[in-house]
């Protein structure tokens, strides 16, 4: 099976097999946010276990 390019450069595995994602909304629309909210959004974050299994088939990896 085919990887899905676009999930390819949104998502990444960890060491552990779990997914990490990048956060949206930090690109524009950014003086109404908080600088604690815009910090919080520097981070990347894991795909909820619900829609890892789903990631992981268009990653082709399980």
């Amino acid at each position: 099976m085919k990887t899905h390019r676009g999930a390819a450069k949104r998502f990444k595995l960890t060491g552990r097999g779990k997914v990490k994602m990048n956060r949206a909304f930090k690109s524009h629309i950014l003086e109404k946010k908080s600088a604690k909210r815009k910090r919080n959004l520097r981070h990347a974050d894991l795909v909820s276990p619900a829609d890892a299994k789903r990631v992981k088939r268009m990653l082709g990896v399980g």
